[in-house]
């Protein structure tokens, strides 16, 4: 659903052997623990200006830890809506936006550097220390531009359907390709979608 991703991902934590990070072309199951990060939370089109406020804020709190880092931005995203989620207007999605932190990290750290990133003016207060499980999920990595993704999606819905599973949480994506990419041969997204049987 997005289009904007991150800027600067690279391979400090978006290394390929991380199962976080990788999946398959095709869909598949996989199962997740516990993660924690950076986290905020918002309502309106990725391309639209609360977005944009909200993922800088992100990026500078993450520019102010005491530790080189960087991750893909990854966006978890729903609708209070009874239609299909892309049959709603965008300025009506809601996203929690997240940049994954190492699982080592003392989280005092990332307290520290909300307060360093605070006289940027970047809305930092907004950014907060989150932790979520996603546990079971059908995933793919979707290549391709984002307006591309409806097919990608409806080949996870016949896998969940094969499979008799049913969704079970907010849709995410994780953005691994660099903004600035403008081949759509080269833009990789991983697609997932936490499940549970019928």
């Amino acid at each position: 659903m997005n289009e904007t991703v991150n800027e600067t991902a690279n391979d400090t934590v978006n290394d390929a052997a991380h199962p976080w990070y990788t999946a398959a072309d095709e869909p598949e199951l996989a199962e997740f623990g516990p993660v924690r990060g950076l986290g905020v939370t918002g309502q309106g089109a990725p391309d639209g200006g609360e977005y944009g406020v909200c993922a800088q804020a992100l990026y500078v709190v993450e520019g102010a830890l005491p530790v080189p880092h960087a991750a893909p931005l990854e966006g978890r995203w729903w609708v209070e809506d009874p239609r299909p989620p892309l049959d709603v207007p965008r300025a009506q999605w809601h996203w929690h936006l997240f940049l994954r932190l190492p699982d080592d990290l003392d989280p005092a750290l990332a307290d520290r550097a909300r307060e360093a990133a605070r006289p940027s003016g970047a809305a930092v207060d907004r950014v907060q220390l989150v932790t979520f499980t996603e546990g079971r999920c059908v995933q793919m990595t979707h290549h391709g531009a984002y307006a591309d993704e409806p097919a990608s999606l409806a080949r996870m819905d016949a896998y969940m359907t094969e499979l008799s599973l049913v969704r079970a949480g907010l849709h995410h994506e994780i953005y691994l390709s660099d903004v600035r990419e403008s081949d759509p041969a080269k833009m990789r997204t991983i697609l997932r979608q936490p499940v549970r049987p019928t």
